[in-house]
């Protein structure tokens, strides 16, 4: 299918639902919105306990930690996964089943964890990391382990499926995935403007994805064998580097979903068309290597890792976020400059995404240096930098989807985005800082209780949860309101100005 051009209309003919469309679409944002309001409160329980505000014994603050980590991230993959599905369709074909399957199978896998968590007393955080599963030291039995790693297994294979089928969908329309990622134009011929930046970022997506999930099921098959058969012990190196590969490519992937929503909706309120070059494609072609290999930073405190791999990892850490941040953020500014853009509430989330996804790229590359992750790599730095950019990189994105399919039904979210955007940014920067500031005095993570020089950071961060909680509260009940007591969508000649 070739590109629509739909830089002058907001609500384009080809984005329209049929109602099985529409309920399992409805479905994601509904389970995403009130899961990302749940994970926040269970934040904000942990900073609040961390602050003294809150009495939570060790042993349930480690279990909401796990939750939190596990729910989150696995949450805002489901988010992302809706908006690259939404647009990707409009290019290529994609079967509904495969998108209603990863669906089911990640509800089902997320019971599957807070299973084992809450029921099962499982806390060893996201990460499984082996041999912790399985000697818990009597706190959880290896049923709730092995439970614990079967959820993730249900929610990667629900992943896998619906990235075949975008495959699917991408070969038989560009005939293979390397044009479909523009390859084929890095070194000359003429580009073509009208390929899909959204083609571009789900090939991308589809490839490192793809090769992270596996990696996963590799090492998560490999510990539940270890968790009923104990004698089969696993190279604990080659386990934890399985692990790092699969969570960094996983979360990375998350952005690079989302952001296809600032390709599609930014320019609709611009009035400009958002056109492939080919610095566009090369940035696209080097991120799909490197978010594959950066993951060894992760890795810079093992000693014996091989040399050279720490090497990369310092090397691609300064660069593995760059290509595609400076072409979509100088994309985004030159689309906005001297516009006369329309600023409704999807347009400033997709701008406030620009500024989330800079500024936490920052902290990671200072902590992706060796000297610095010698001592703040264990501190609260790093969950500042990916909170950063998560909650004011990639939520924003996937918020913008949500309003603009509420606008489409002929409610207005200008109001609301007055109301709670303020809030919502105040907070989350707050929130953030007191991170940040946290781990630049030492303060360690993953600490159910702190000394009293580190109590004022986590009560600042309490604060800043607590406003972005609320403005997540009120966009929640608008959003809601606006998909199930709306009328359909809005006529195809909607203008954006």
């Amino acid at each position: 299918m070739n590109a629509v051009n739909t830089a002058s209309v907001v609500h384009p003919a080809n984005e329209s639902l049929t109602g099985a469309e529409r309920v399992v679409l409805n479905l994601y944002i509904i389970s995403a919105l009130l899961v990302f309001v749940v994970m926040m409160l269970i934040g904000l329980i942990m900073r609040m306990a961390q602050g003294t505000w809150l009495n939570v014994p060790p042993n349930i603050f480690y279990e909401l930690m796990t939750a939190h980590g596990a729910g989150m991230v696995g949450t805002m993959g489901l988010a992302s996964c809706a908006v690259m599905w939404f647009f990707l369709r409009k290019y290529v074909r994609l079967h509904l089943a495969m998108f209603a399957a990863n669906y089911v199978l990640f509800m089902l896998g997320a019971l599957a964890i807070l299973a084992a968590v809450f029921i099962g007393g499982y806390a060893g955080a996201w990460t499984f990391l082996y041999p912790l599963p399985v000697h818990s030291m009597g706190q959880w039995s290896v049923n709730a382990a092995a439970l614990f790693m079967i959820g993730y297994l249900l929610i990667g294979v629900g992943f896998l499926l619906f990235y075949l089928d975008a495959m699917l969908g991408i070969v038989r329309t560009y005939g293979n995935l390397a044009r479909g990622l523009g390859l084929n134009r890095l070194f000359g011929g003429e580009i073509d403007k009208t390929h899909p930046p959204a083609v571009v970022a789900s090939t991308m997506v589809v490839i490192v994805n793809s090769l992270g999930i596996l990696g996963g099921a590799i090492v998560l098959v490999m510990s539940l064998i270890n968790a009923y058969v104990p004698s089969l012990t696993l190279d604990a190196l080659l386990t934890k580097n399985l692990i790092y590969f699969f969570g960094h490519v996983f979360i990375n992937a998350t952005i690079y979903m989302a952001v296809i929503a600032v390709y599609e909706l930014l320019p609709r309120f611009s009035g400009r068309a958002w056109g492939v070059s080919r610095p566009f494609l090369w940035a696209w072609a080097a991120s799909t290597v490197m978010v594959l290999i950066v993951y060894p930073h992760h890795l810079l405190m093992d000693n014996v890792m091989p040399h050279w791999m720490l090497v990369m990892g310092q090397i691609i850490s300064y660069t593995s976020g760059l290509p595609v941040f400076v072409v979509t953020a100088y994309g985004a500014l030159t689309n906005v400059y001297r516009s006369g853009i329309r600023w409704s509430l999807p347009a400033r989330l997709v701008v406030l995404s620009m500024f989330g996804w800079a500024a936490g790229i920052v902290p990671a590359i200072i902590d992706g240096t060796i000297s610095a992750n010698l001592v703040m790599h264990n501190t609260q730095w790093v969950p500042g930098h990916f909170h950063f950019y998560l909650l004011l990189g990639v939520l924003p994105m996937v918020l913008a989807l949500m309003f603009h399919l509420v606008d489409a039904r002929k409610v207005s979210s200008d109001g609301v985005g007055r109301a709670g955007l303020p809030v919502y940014l105040i907070g989350g920067l707050i929130f953030v800082g007191a991170f940040l500031a946290a781990g630049h005095v030492s303060a360690p993570r993953r600490f159910a209780a702190h000394l009293p020089q580190w109590v004022p950071y986590d009560r600042a961060g309490s604060i800043g949860a607590a406003l972005v909680i609320l403005a997540m509260l009120l966009f929640t009940g608008y959003i809601l309101g606006g998909l199930l007591g709306a009328s359909d969508n809005a006529p195809a000649a909607d203008a954006a100005r």
